[in-house]
């Protein structure tokens, strides 16, 4: 007897192949094997005609989905049906999660199998779970299918609909979708917090005391607690405008903070009160899918499809436990293999009586059925698993986590000390000072959790006071006065906000790398460092669907329908009732989005694009980009005001676009025309701009021009001015490119400007000049010369490091900065990593070339250039009917579920 199995991903095949052994045939679905169509070239033949055919969806009948195997999974599809006239049995091991399932059922209905159909999942690819779940088949969970097909098709009516209105609106190309809207708008609300923020300063007194000899510290730090009985202002009392949000605190200036601490420097301080308690820290749960993530981000700096990507091949090779999950539950396998690692390596008494037991913070929790952990009975420790680079590290990060959760709660005492005196002017002031100290480091021994707040103390970390007693007098070793200022709220990172996400319960835990990466990928969010910065065109995307679908965009009603479709994948409710609700509407004020869509009132393009700064001066969301306008004004040929035009830096975020800024930018804006003379020879007006790429001049058009005729231009060279470039000069930069002469074989040899700087081109060799002014000046005899001489390609002699920055924590191998052709770049000697764009010489440190090297690392090795050979697409003919699962629930495999189209 041969059974097929057919799995997800390739790189399972061959480990879980030689767990089966013989009698098993073991292939690949390589992900998804049919989608809705992608374009209307997809759309079978049999439904091109239709009004709904473009949303590959016919929302006339019932919502059924046309689905069309993707191009290039055919001849995977055509393999797998090969391998199956051949087989006894299907035996269906996609992943265990909602994609899984699907992705198991399309299998199922595009095969059409004859045989007996086994449904199959493990957590793990280990020998016993494999075996396991091989002894252990179910039928396909069809209430899961539909949850997972209602989400592709709300995802595909929302996409198809709402984006049309983005690319007649706000810009062609746009996109908009159900989760990364609303992720976008996030990001952009957090901005606009950050464009409103004042800043609002405040002061204390910050003291060192000296408890006398005998006392362990001797001294310590104290801060200014309060006045009179009033807490001192703090950065919490403080809105986003700068003004106090309780009148019941004590709000500090530096005179006032100067002349308390003038007033304090010779009193006599006493100890006021001593309060001590136990200090007890419980273990971290195990990893779910996101803390995963943010824990990564945190400790490494690794995106979120970063971690996902080890992750995954963390999974695929046997080392750790499913990845995709949202729960925080071990089983009893792992309980075990936890507390056997912890007997072992930290004695009795880091050990609990009972295991420690998680319950999941996520609402309807029910992706997969296990934390994610090290794999098997007994863990490998990271030595033992011959792993290296980030696959070590991610995997050591998670073994360090599982073992922790099962390890005793630390211990400690924490102590709070006030300190009052009377000031000569008579105020009644209170310092207090804070320390914590640990007695049993229990779980901490193997695991400390990393802050987002980088100000923040760590979990381990210790402040030990002196044993003072009540009314014990100290002295003021150092007194002076502190001044603060309030920041705005932080920009989210990948991390944080899949944080937000999860917290607001908006999209599932397979889900959120990918958002993350499709806000970057539309152009809507760019990374400034680690930060999440929106562009401007983010801003007039979600003016339009505040302005015009608030439903659809409004954070409650996303995380409600995440929990409509749990209630889908439980069985408590049906796919169609989902389905009918968001597009048709239902109940008072429910609109559907088809209803929007058709009742769209008149949308004001240019106010959508338009953000008013101040003093007449508006930023707007232009085709090529954003730009400010505003005075000052000048009069075209029909005398009407023309208002001055100055493009934003690509970089430059929001909130940095002040007023002042704004001006800076128009007082050398893009597109100022000056006029320098006409050309000698044509007669026609030249004139300097400043463009988006720097400065050129450009030969006006004559009248008669026709339209495919273009006008002559040429960057400056970088030793030109646009404020003093003279037209003798333009008329030159005109001439480019040169012909310098023609050689023998009719070939014309050239001098130009790239964007690599002058070179010389003859044919399909080119050769570098070493300055700009050379194209204007060099010779027939000098180039000559030049094509004398071997080619060097580039290569030159090795340049010296700019900056060493220590050895590499992977590859061990010295770290150095090097300017290249295509900029600075950061290497090891093996891999090079290019700086970003927030990345400067001055300010670059060993940490931050480390992570580079880290990313370029992750990609692998370069991919070597080849040739492709082009293959000629063929046309589907033949329509393919949409199919339909079996409309009763927890329906058997073996059942037949063909729909009728």
């Amino acid at each position: 007897m041969t059974s097929l199995v057919i799995v997800e991903s390739p790189n399972k095949v061959r480990s879980i192949a030689g767990y089966l052994g013989d009698g098993y045939v073991v292939d690949a679905s390589v992900g998804h094997i049919r989608d809705l169509p992608r374009g209307a070239d997809e759309v079978p033949a049999a439904f091109k005609g239709e009004s709904w055919a473009r949303l590959g969806v016919n929302i006339d009948s019932a919502f059924e989905p046309i689905y069309v195997v993707s191009a290039d999974k055919k001849s995977q599809m055509t393999k797998l049906k090969k391998l199956l006239k051949d087989a006894d049995e299907l035996v269906l091991a996609t992943d265990e999660d909602r994609e899984g399932e699907a992705i198991a059922w399309h299998l199922y209905d595009e095969l059409k199998p004859k045989v007996p159909v086994k449904r199959i999942v493990f957590n793990e690819i280990t020998k016993d779970a494999i075996q396991y779940a091989i002894a252990h088949p179910r039928d396909i969970d069809m209430d899961l299918v539909d949850a997972q097909e209602a989400r592709r098709i709300l995802d595909r009516l929302y996409g198809y609909e709402v984006s049309p209105v983005l690319w007649k609106k706000v810009m062609s190309g746009l996109s908009a979708g159900r989760v990364q809207s609303v992720a976008t708008r996030l990001v952009v609300e957090r901005e606009r917090e950050r464009m409103a923020f004042h800043v609002a300063s405040y002061w204390d007194l910050e003291a060192t005391f000296d408890a006398g000899e005998g006392f362990d510290p001797q001294r310590f730090p104290a801060k200014l607690f309060s006045l009179d009985g009033k807490r001192i202002a703090s950065g919490g009392n403080f809105d986003n405008t700068g003004a106090l949000t309780s009148d019941k605190v004590a709000h500090l200036d530096e005179a006032q903070a100067g002349a308390l601490a003038d007033a304090l420097a010779d009193q006599a301080f006493t100890v006021r009160s001593v309060e001590e308690k136990p200090y007890t820290r419980r273990p971290y749960a195990p990893f779910r899918t996101t803390t995963l993530q943010q824990e990564a981000s945190r400790k490494f700096g690794f995106g979120a499809a970063r971690t996902m990507q080890v992750a995954q091949r963390l999974y695929e090779n046997g080392h750790i436990t499913y990845m995709r999950t949202d729960s925080t539950t071990l089983s009893q396998t792992a309980l075990d293999g936890a507390r056997a690692q912890v007997l072992e390596l930290y004695g009795k008494e880091y050990l609990p009586e009972k295991p420690r037991v998680y319950a999941s913070k996520v609402k309807n929790a029910q992706e997969a059925h296990e934390a994610i952990r090290p794999a098997g009975e007994s863990f490998k420790t990271p030595k033992q698993t011959g792993l290296s680079g980030d696959e070590l590290r991610l995997y050591e990060l998670i073994w360090k986590r599982t073992i922790a959760s099962q390890m005793n709660d630390a211990k400690g005492n924490s102590v709070s000390i006030r300190i009052g005196a009377t000031a000569t002017t008579g105020e009644d002031v209170v310092f207090s000072s804070s320390g914590r100290t640990i007695t049993f480091y229990g779980f901490l021994k193997a695991y400390v959790e990393s802050n987002d707040d980088a100000e923040a103390e760590g979990d381990d970390q210790q402040t030990k006071l002196p044993n003072l007693s009540q009314g014990q007098t100290v002295t003021a070793a150092e007194l002076g006065k502190a001044g603060h200022e309030t920041k705005p709220p932080s920009r989210f990172t990948e991390a944080s906000l899949i944080s937000e996400l999860e917290t607001r319960e908006i999209g599932r835990p397979s889900t959120y790398a990918s958002i993350v990466g499709t806000i970057q990928n539309r152009g809507y969010v760019y990374k400034k460092g680690t930060a999440l910065v929106p562009a401007w065109i983010a801003f007039s995307v979600i003016r339009l669907l505040e302005q015009h679908f608030p439903r659809l965009i409004d954070y409650n009603f996303t995380a409600e329908l995440e929990d409509v479709l749990d209630e889908v994948a439980n069985g408590r409710e049906d796919r169609l009732n989902v389905l009918t609700g968001f597009w048709t509407g239902s109940g008072e004020g429910n609109t559907g989005l088809k209803r929007l869509i058709e009742n769209l009132p008149d949308i004001d393009a240019r106010g959508l694009a338009t953000f008013p700064i101040g003093e007449d001066i508006d930023l707007r969301v232009g085709r090529y980009g954003p730009y400010v306008e505003g005075p000052p004004y000048t009069e075209d040929a029909e005398g009407k005001k023309v208002p001055t035009r100055a493009n934003v830096p690509d970089d430059l975020p929001p909130d940095e676009l002040t007023l002042d800024k704004a001006k800076e930018l128009l007082s050398s804006p893009t597109g100022v025309e000056k006029e320098l003379g006409k050309h000698p020879e044509t007669g026609l007006m030249i004139t300097a701009k400043n463009g988006r790429y720097g400065p050129y001049v450009t030969e006006a058009l004559p009248d008669d021009a026709k339209k495919a005729d273009k006008p002559r231009t040429a960057s400056l060279f970088k030793s030109m001015d646009l404020d003093t470039v003279t037209l003798e000069q333009a008329v030159q930069l005109l001439t480019l490119p040169r012909v310098v002469y023609v050689d023998e074989d009719g070939t014309e040899v050239t001098a130009q400007n790239g964007r690599y700087g002058p070179y010389l081109k003859k044919g399909t060799d080119s050769r570098s000049l070493e300055r700009e002014e050379q194209l204007l000046t060099i010779t027939e005899d000098e180039v000559r010369a030049i094509y004398a001489q071997p080619k060097t390609y580039g290569r030159k002699a090795a340049a010296a490091p700019l900056k060493e920055l220590g050895n590499d924590p992977v590859s061990g191998a010295p770290v150095v900065a090097k300017d290249g052709r295509f900029g600075m770049y950061v290497t090891d000697g093996e891999y090079n990593a290019t700086l970003r764009k927030d990345d400067s010489l001055e300010t670059l440190t060993p940490e931050r070339a480390y992570e580079l090297l880290a990313e370029r690392r992750a990609k692998g090795p370069a991919k070597k250039g080849g040739k492709k050979t082009a293959k000629k697409a063929t046309k589907k003919t033949a329509a393919k009917k949409t199919t339909k699962k079996p409309a009763a629930k927890k329906t058997t495999a073996k059942k037949t579920t063909t729909k009728k189209a």
